[in-house]
């Protein structure tokens, strides 16, 4: 198999990417023009208007997404995401990088994806439960254990899991928990949920290191974002022996030469909601921290960091991408013509879904695993489905994301070609 000689243009959004992305796998896979065209359409997507009764009797109206991208492996499984700059495309983009993402790691699931345009730093808790309840209750003949299951993502946690399947639940008339993942322990969630996606994310970077014969204590990491995943990444970094250098959020960043104090650094955070501050650390931009010189960048932010301008100046030489799409199409290509090893997304942060499907497994069966269960399988999924990317790169002379493109694509299309098309 060979790679594509088609000239990559920068890609526009999202969902650019993600198509340039499958474009260049059915390339590899020699499908044919029927079956890249169903592979990049969704296979069913909701619009919903929100409104919204704020605390001071005032009406709002938001605008909800669900997209469900492909469901011949087995039900839709995606985040919900609440932020001002969601849109159809972003929720788009993020379904179909769910859908080879549960594919890598042999998930049976489809790709699915959630989103409300909404800044919930601007509303109450309230608000918040007001917006997750009616959005729910728009979507609902789309969702369900069997159908489409819903996660935490950007802007939501537990508690509106759990509004989402208290709201499910009072309409069919009994709980049903399985509808929603990354929910509290006490409706049915699952020990090691939280921290899933960045353990993920540690497991895989120390995989790609260990292949160049390096261990995790020997290097120098910064991330890019520190939220529900960067902030326990950059812990479980720590803990592991590695020098974390530079840290940032939405707010700016911090750095130190000879590595941050992570424990003082988190408790900072918890104080004080940003890293920005930090005694420990001189300031520094979010921009800036991608260019240090550093071992691993962790990209644990945002869509499209990585873009054909920022990707000439990365010195690192390993990226694991912690967030959802952090590397433009062209930025690939610049980082792989240079040698930089990139960890894709849709194999890097996939230990939140494996955990999710955990929850899930546990919630059909009423009978929950112990946390060291947990923390066990989800090693095991992750470093399985690393080996197998990595020899299917070493095979077929690809760079870890075309081979992990390449598997998760196959696997969903052979789903669909068993299965055949109705009528």
């Amino acid at each position: 198999m060979t790679e594509s000689a088609a000239p990559l243009v920068e890609s526009p959004s999202p969902l650019g990417t993600a198509r340039a992305q499958l474009a260049k796998a059915v390339d590899v896979l020699g499908y044919d023009g029927g079956l890249h065209e169903m592979l990049a359409t969704p296979r069913r997507e909701i619009t919903v208007s929100i409104p919204l009764r704020r605390d001071d009797g005032t009406i709002e109206l938001f605008t909800g997404y669900r997209v469900q991208h492909n469901i011949s492996r087995g039900p839709g499984k995606g985040g919900l995401r609440y932020a001002a700059s969601v849109d159809p495309d972003e929720v788009r983009a993020l379904a179909m990088l769910m859908t080879w993402k549960c594919a890598v790691v042999e998930l049976p699931y489809g790709g699915a994806k959630g989103g409300v345009t909404i800044d919930p730093r601007r509303y109450s808790k309230a608000e918040l439960e007001r917006v997750t309840r009616r959005y729910t209750s728009e979507i609902m003949p789309m969702i369900g254990p069997e159908r489409d299951i819903m996660a935490p993502d950007i802007g939501t946690d537990e508690q509106t899991m759990a509004w989402v399947m208290d709201t499910f639940s009072v309409n069919r008339g009994y709980t049903i928990p399985a509808v929603a993942t990354g929910k509290p322990l006490a409706v049915g969630g699952s020990l090691g949920r939280l921290t899933a996606t960045s353990r993920g994310v540690v497991h895989t970077a120390r995989a790609a290191l260990a292949s160049a014969g390096v261990a995790l204590s020997e290097v120098r990491v910064a991330v890019q974002g520190f939220g529900k995943v960067g902030s326990h990444a950059t812990r479980f970094f720590a803990e592991a022996g590695a020098t974390v250098v530079a840290v940032s959020d939405q707010y700016g960043g911090v750095q130190a030469s000879d590595g941050l104090d992570v424990p003082a650094l988190l408790a900072h955070v918890a104080a004080t909601g940003s890293v920005v501050g930090f005694a420990g650390g001189d300031p520094i931009d979010n921009t800036t921290l991608l260019a240090l010189d550093v071992d691993v960048l962790v990209p644990a932010a945002v869509e499209g960091v990585l873009d054909a301008e920022t990707a000439g100046s990365v010195k690192a030489a390993w990226v694991v991408e912690a967030a959802n799409g952090p590397t433009t199409a062209r930025a690939d290509a610049i980082l792989a013509d240079r040698g930089i090893v990139v960890v894709p997304d849709i194999l890097a942060n996939a230990g939140g879904v494996v955990v999710s499907y955990f929850e899930w497994v546990q919630a059909n069966q009423a009978y929950w695993w112990t946390e060291r269960e947990i923390e066990e399988r989800l090693e095991h999924r992750m470093l399985e489905a690393y080996a197998a990317v990595a020899e299917a790169a070493r095979t077929h002379g690809l760079t870890l994301r075309d081979a992990a493109m390449m598997i998760g694509v196959r696997r969903v299309a052979e789903a669909h070609q068993i299965r055949g098309l109705y009528p």
